[in-house]
């Protein structure tokens, strides 16, 4: 393994239950910094409620260990009661098309991303999806821990065993697949000093706002594989942590959806090894994927397009209305 790959496993990877929460306030009125978490929502009615319960009842400004000084639920476009169920249980919630109203949105978990961290203020900005069903408030403190331990670390990636749960049946090891398939295997054949890295696509993970304002923002599922490579392209692999936060539970793709999500990934990987189109014969990454279903004796086929779109950094853009 690289040595900077095993330096990381070696000496910068801990467990959630290491940080405690109120030796994390003081740090954090120590050093005088404030803290957001964003949850980036598309028709997550069935579970924002619940984590955002838990986060302003345990971390919230009137909890016991206020730590988390802005909970916004960026919602992407849902359809159903996400806005009304996470308002009602003490979260900011604004619509993506209300950040930056002057560059039209699209869909996409980068886009929603990047949205909120316009809309926030927060020094350090902890994001979480919105589908959890294992959430615990030792999510954000264990990924806090690095940060606030630690001035050079700069983003904190989490680490957990993802059981794949479809109807009574449960797959120890069964989550992950888009990981497995697609991300490990890129970051083994090109970025080697990443291959310490558990979960490069992990949903939860936490960064200095410094950082993530100097980072272009992929607007699909690409945003998870950017961030984490173009981290240690900026600052070095020494800038990055992971926090194992145990079982992670939450709500699965079919498989043609997780298709489309290692077609992004890879698109993603591809502006990145050959951003000037080089490698390319004589054209452009195609920004579509064919899939088939059988129906009958014949097959069918549908296109999808790949949002290939990447946001600018949103330092660039302070002072632009």
């Amino acid at each position: 393994m690289h040595l900077e790959a095993q330096a990381l496993l070696d000496q910068r990877t801990s467990h959630a239950h290491e940080w405690e929460p109120m030796a994390l306030l003081a740090a954090k009125n120590d050093q005088a910094v404030t803290i957001t978490v964003i949850l980036p929502a598309l028709n997550e009615e069935a579970t924002v409620g619940a984590i955002v319960r838990t986060i302003t009842s345990t971390l919230g400004p009137r909890s016991g260990c206020p730590l988390v000084d802005e909970l916004v639920v960026l919602d992407s476009g849902s359809t159903d009661k996400t806005a009304e169920q996470a308002a009602r249980a003490g979260a900011t919630v604004i619509h993506r098309d209300e950040v930056l109203p002057h560059i039209p949105s699209v869909t996409g978990k980068g886009e929603a991303m990047w949205r909120g961290l316009s809309a926030t203020t927060g020094d350090l900005v902890v994001f979480v999806d919105a589908d959890l069903l294992s959430f615990n408030a030792s999510y954000i403190t264990g990924l806090l821990g690095p940060l606030l331990n630690d001035d050079k670390t700069a983003l904190v990636k989490a680490v957990y065993e993802r059981p794949l749960v479809r109807d009574d049946h449960v797959a120890v090891a069964g989550g992950g697949r888009v990981t497995e398939l697609v991300a490990r295997p890129l970051l083994n054949l090109y970025w080697q000093e990443l291959a310490g890295v558990i979960q490069p696509l992990s949903g939860e993970y936490a960064a200095r706002r410094t950082l993530l304002e100097s980072l272009s923002f992929p607007t699909g599922y690409g945003v998870d594989f950017a961030l984490l490579v173009d981290t240690a392209v900026m600052l070095g692999v020494r800038a990055i942590s992971q926090v194992d936060l145990g079982v992670r539970v939450h709500r699965h793709h079919d498989d043609r959806r997780l298709g489309r999500m290692a077609a992004e990934i890879m698109q993603t990987a591809m502006t990145r090894l050959d951003p000037m189109g080089a490698l390319q014969t004589g054209s452009e990454l195609s920004a579509t994927l064919i899939q088939f279903a059988a129906e009958g004796e014949r097959y069918t086929h549908q296109s999808h397009e790949i949002a290939g779109t990447q946001r600018p950094p949103i330092a660039s853009l302070l002072g632009v209305s």
